[in-house]
């Protein structure tokens, strides 16, 4: 009898769904396919003690099925402490369509997910990510009430991008005033990378504050786009980490910060709407601390999308989304003052925040 010796980087493919690495006590994890639309998905429940899993679809040309198992496992978890360090009454959720959304993506598709959505009886409510956009989340409200950011002519909160990137730059101000003693950004200069339509209404933000803006993307055309618009710079470099710079906001795909980009960086803060910024949370918290630099925790400063699309649920006005998304400033601030009182990372400060509202709703029930 031969014995197969199995290398110990693939030992975690022999419990593909319960070893994998991102996986931390989901509740549920739902494969979804269907042959006739070409629909491949995943939809990841983490938690939901707070109240129903809330959190976007994506829809990505992932080069795997473990690469997708992986960015829906991490995403659905950072929508728990999303949704409970920002007061909101839900539960994390999210969902990964597999496939290029550019040629891929078809009204039937979509219908198919959103009867997969539907299935789950409310458990999961779906709303607009990467690849999607609002239109793609009125059809899916055809077959399932269980879908938010629907457009405001449908009676919906409408694109959560503005408000998303809003929320990103409150907490960007809240670090600089830690950091600087002053929360104005003019002459401050900020890289943005990833200039989807978050990026671009954060580009915006900061451009109308007077802040030296530089942008990245691999999307040339979308850059000379962005640049003519606002007025900003193209970084034509080609080691964007090791520039000198005041705030690196990082928004586009996660896990920038990195053991390969992480002793690079030349910046005092890191304030960006991407999610899951850092490749490990405890590791890279803790080297950033060490280091001085500033990290405004990804989950509570990008939390203005889930206030924006949580209004539908609620039935609050713009008044009240404008409010609890400029509140992200207060939260922020008081994180980073909670961090260096307790000598922990602000990650980690914002966790603990986030975990103790989740544990103590817990124990009511």
């Amino acid at each position: 009898m031969v014995t197969e010796v199995i290398n110990t980087n693939e030992l975690h493919k022999m419990d593909p769904v319960f070893g994998q690495m991102s996986f931390d006590n989901h509740e549920q994890i739902v494969f979804c396919n269907d042959k006739d639309t070409g629909l491949k998905a995943i939809i990841g429940i983490h938690n939901t003690v707070l109240g129903p899993a809330l959190g976007g679809t994506r829809m990505w040309n992932y080069t795997s099925e473990w690469e997708a198992l992986n960015d829906v496992l991490r995403l659905s978890r950072g929508m728990t402490y999303k949704s409970a360090i920002t007061g909101l009454n839900l539960g994390g959720g999210k969902a990964v369509l597999i496939g290029d959304a550019k040629t891929q993506k078809t009204p039937e598709l979509m219908l198919k997910f959103g009867e997969f959505v539907h299935s789950l009886g409310g458990k999961y409510i779906t709303a607009e990510d990467v690849g999607m956009a609002t239109s793609d989340m009125d059809l899916v409200r055809t077959v399932t009430p269980y879908v938010t950011g629907i457009s405001e002519s449908k009676g919906g909160a409408g694109n959560p991008s503005p408000i998303t990137a809003y929320g990103v730059f409150m907490g960007m101000k809240a670090a600089a005033k830690y950091k600087f003693g002053s929360d104005v950004l003019e002459d401050k200069v900020v890289y943005v990378q990833g200039i989807g339509n978050v990026g671009e209404a954060l580009v915006e933000n900061l451009s109308n504050e007077g802040a030296k803006v530089y942008i990245a993307d691999i999307n040339q055309e979308r850059l000379e786009e962005v640049r003519d618009k606002y007025s900003v710079e193209i970084y034509g470099g080609s080691n964007l980490y090791a520039e000198k710079m005041d705030i690196y906001a990082p928004c586009a795909l996660g896990a920038t910060v990195n053991d390969f980009t992480i002793n690079q960086l030349n910046t005092k803060i890191i304030a960006g709407a991407a999610n899951n910024q850092l490749a490990e949370e405890q590791k890279h918290g803790k080297m950033l601390r060490e280091r001085g630099i500033v990290y405004a925790p990804d989950f509570l400063i990008n939390a203005g999308g889930i206030i924006n699309v949580y209004a539908e649920l609620e039935n609050y006005d713009r008044k009240e989304i404008m409010r609890k998304t400029e509140n992200i400033y207060n939260t922020t601030l008081e994180i980073l003052k909670k961090a260096d009182t307790e000598n922990i990372t602000t990650h980690q400060a914002a966790f603990n925040v986030a975990q103790a509202r989740i544990d103590a709703r817990k124990n009511e029930k």
